[in-house]
């Protein structure tokens, strides 16, 4: 792994959770960097998305640092945006950059007050930590549910040298962004300006985060950002602008395939591709209807080729289209066709889904060129266990 040339990263236990482990973590540009975000759909939001989103605003697109707590959403609270506010003028302070170019992210639990005292009491440590090597320290204090830490790296060539890109993401529960997820920074050392960065976020988040889903709820703390600080000296002519693109979203979808696989209580990661439907966007919501049914979900964890339910979510999207016209494949197993049933083994699709990965390909026969992929994961007992004790 090549981590993109002028960051540094720090994570430390401020106390902020229950359990001592880091829960407090900073990602640092040595150079002014440029920064685009989207946020969650929620009409609920944390008082870091509102702070960030004006950060943003203010700055005009420049960020010096990225401030992130773990265990309190710092939602729904009375002290919210006062904590928010002092937490990254205390940053801004010591890193003498002006304050909106902090920006704040929080994820944990909503409704508790966060304790601004923790932040203040840990900030001369976290900063003192500050290393070229401590990605993955960050990675794995932005945790919840989370099992297993989520990162993804890229390098590529340009004509004027190389670029590289890493990003991180945390997410188990509480998961269909529509528009980010969780927390997901992705970082990258080419130089590129604000409004071509706010493109391309645009566009990688679409095929990568907005197709994810493991609960069907969206979270209030939802943030994704995507930073370029041009250290590497780099920058992409415009006809380059295609390739960075598409190496920020293989990154991108690299991250949400780790929450789909990490979604809490999930055993198994599930693909749905659909093909045939009058657009794209149709497409997508046929794909979210199936990935969010939990009989769809339930039938997967018990390895049950169910296709009934398949067709039956997909009727359920408010998406028209003709049930006599469509095909489904689970696990590349023609399952249904024609909207009627096909003839299969049951008990051999059947030991193909006890496997850790599932496939569906729902296809409607004609004219249509829409086409969407989402990632979901399994429903089974573990998610219920995990979810009725968050708190307690």
């Amino acid at each position: 792994m090549n981590l993109p040339l002028g960051y540094r990263y720090s994570a430390t236990y401020a106390g902020i959770r229950r359990e001592a482990r880091d829960d407090l973590a900073l990602i640092v540009s040595g150079a002014p960097a440029a920064a685009a975000a989207v946020f969650t759909q929620n009409r609920v939001q944390a008082a870091p998305v509102k702070l960030c989103r004006q950060h943003l605003r203010a700055s005009r697109g420049q960020v010096g640092a990225i401030l992130v707590n773990a265990g309190n959403a710092n939602c729904a609270t009375r002290t919210g945006d006062r904590v928010a506010l002092e937490s990254c003028r205390a940053v801004a302070r010591q890193l003498k950059l002006p304050p909106a170019q902090v920006l704040p992210a929080s994820t944990g639990v909503i409704g508790v007050e966060l304790d601004f005292t923790l932040i203040q009491k840990a900030l001369p440590q976290l900063l003192a930590g500050l290393a070229e090597d401590r990605f993955s320290d960050v990675a794995r204090a932005i945790m919840t549910t989370d099992l297993v830490p989520k990162e993804a790296f890229g390098e590529f060539r340009l004509r004027r040298g190389t670029v590289r890109i890493a990003g991180m993401t945390k997410g188990s529960g509480m998961i269909q962004p529509r528009m980010a997820t969780t927390l997901g920074f992705v970082l990258t050392d080419a130089s590129i300006p604000v409004a071509k960065l706010r493109e391309i976020l645009k566009r990688a988040n679409e095929r990568s985060y907005s197709r994810l889903s493991v609960d069907g709820d969206t979270s209030t703390n939802d943030t994704l950002v995507l930073v370029a600080n041009g250290c590497s000296g780099v920058r992409p002519d415009p006809k380059e602008y295609a390739a960075v693109e598409e190496a920020v979203a293989i990154v991108a979808e690299t991250l949400a395939r780790q929450i789909a696989r990490d979604g809490e209580g999930a055993k198994k990661l599930v693909t749905i591709d659909v093909t045939g439907a009058a657009n794209n966007d149709a497409a997508a919501q046929i794909a979210r209807a199936i990935a969010n049914s939990p009989l769809v979900k339930t039938a997967i964890a018990g390895s049950d080729p169910n296709w009934g339910r398949i067709l039956s979510a997909a009727g359920n999207a408010g998406v028209v289209f003709d049930p006599a016209k469509v095909d489904i494949a689970i696990q590349d197993v023609t399952v249904c066709r024609g909207g009627l049933a096909a003839r299969f083994s049951e008990n051999e699709l059947k030991n193909r889904l006890d496997q850790a990965e599932c496939t569906i390909h729902f296809q409607i026969r004609g004219k249509g060129k829409g086409a969407a992929r989402f990632w979901t994961c399994d429903l089974t007992e573990g998610y219920i266990r995990i979810n009725a004790s968050y708190r307690t």
